[in-house]
């Protein structure tokens, strides 16, 4: 059966990101079809909170099921004429990816190789695609740039990541299709993903249990707020797809740009908490980095949009958020 309308796919929609992005496309009057496989890697209570919120909306189609499913892409795709794809589905965690690295092949590789035919093989007009700042790996030059080599990958994770730039450029350059990556910087804010460190740290604070801070807290982020990243991906959707002569293919910086000293960040967030942490001090792990740091001049130029949501701002709004989300006075 084939629609009268055309939603925009959203990869992953039942994610942090996938989620806020789903539910601000919705709010500006798109239809969205969604789809997740609704795994355990966290809690799967949190995915099915947001799921149902986007639920309530009547453009929202949702169907659970996995990228590395073929044959469900391809029916979605010929079922529903999709001319714009978010592909934000992905297996993440830099330190997961040390022990469970199948699990990253499959998705982030498989998965996105499948989403990548199904956008040739039904002429999409744009694909956009997380990438990751993991990709930089030991790029000792900062801030980061998109025209730094990164080549040097310090985890799987990263890796797939790095691999999946490469694989859109090679279907851009073979089929003309337009793809855009987007490099995200440890997004942050209200449902956020409870292995990341603003997460974890409140959870840990909240319990009086320690906060394991790595390299002894000599770490800098560039944190970047839910709501710029998702204002960024929304104008690069609205804007027109890349286009060159020799392959229509475009990578951007998605980060705050104002890398934060991990032992200020605790600051803030102790100070929005209430409470102190109980600190314990470890070295680096593997496949970690020391520093983040976006250049975003050519986000800024192309979408006329720069990050600006403080550290302190950010922070504020993910306790009240989970404060909430949790009922707790």
């Amino acid at each position: 059966m084939k629609t009268t309308f055309k939603p925009i796919f959203v990869t992953g929609c039942a994610g942090f990101i996938g989620f806020h992005l789903s539910k601000r496309l919705l709010d500006e009057g798109f239809h969205v079809l969604g789809i997740d496989n609704m795994n355990d890697y966290y809690n799967v209570r949190l995915k099915q909170d947001r799921l149902s919120l986007l639920q309530k909306h009547p453009n929202f189609i949702f169907v659970k099921g996995s990228i590395e499913n073929l044959e469900l892409l391809e029916s979605l795709f010929d079922q529903y004429k999709f001319e714009i794809v978010i592909h934000l589905a992905a297996q993440a965690g830099v330190r997961y990816s040390l022990t469970n690295p199948h699990i990253y092949i499959q998705s982030n590789l498989v998965g996105f190789a499948n989403i990548l035919e199904c956008c040739k093989n039904h002429q999409i007009k744009h694909l956009i695609y997380a990438s990751s700042s993991s990709v930089y790996g030991e790029n000792e030059k900062i801030p980061f740039s998109v025209s730094d080599r990164v080549d040097r990958p310090i985890s799987l994770y990263a890796a797939t990541k790095k691999s999946n730039e490469l694989m859109a450029y090679t279907y851009s350059h073979l089929y003309d299709l337009p793809t855009t990556g987007l490099r995200f910087f440890t997004v942050y804010g209200p449902w956020g993903r409870p292995d990341m460190a603003l997460f974890t740290f409140t959870d840990a604070i909240m319990k009086q249990e320690p906060i394991e801070i790595y390299n002894y807290g000599d770490m800098k982020r560039d944190f970047t707020y839910i709501d710029d990243v998702i204002e960024s991906v929304y104008r690069l959707m609205k804007k027109a797809p890349p286009t060159d002569s020799f392959s229509p293919y475009k990578i951007y910086n998605i980060g705050n740009n104002r890398p934060v000293q991990l032992h200020d960040f605790i600051q803030v967030l102790e100070a929005h908490l209430g409470k102190k942490a109980i600190k314990k001090f470890l070295p680096l792990q593997s496949g970690d980095v020391p520093e983040t740091f976006a250049e975003i001049d050519d986000l800024v130029k192309d979408i006329q949009y720069k990050p600006k949501v403080s550290i302190n701002k950010g922070v504020e709004k993910f306790v009240e958020w989970y404060k909430d989300y949790y009922k707790l006075s």
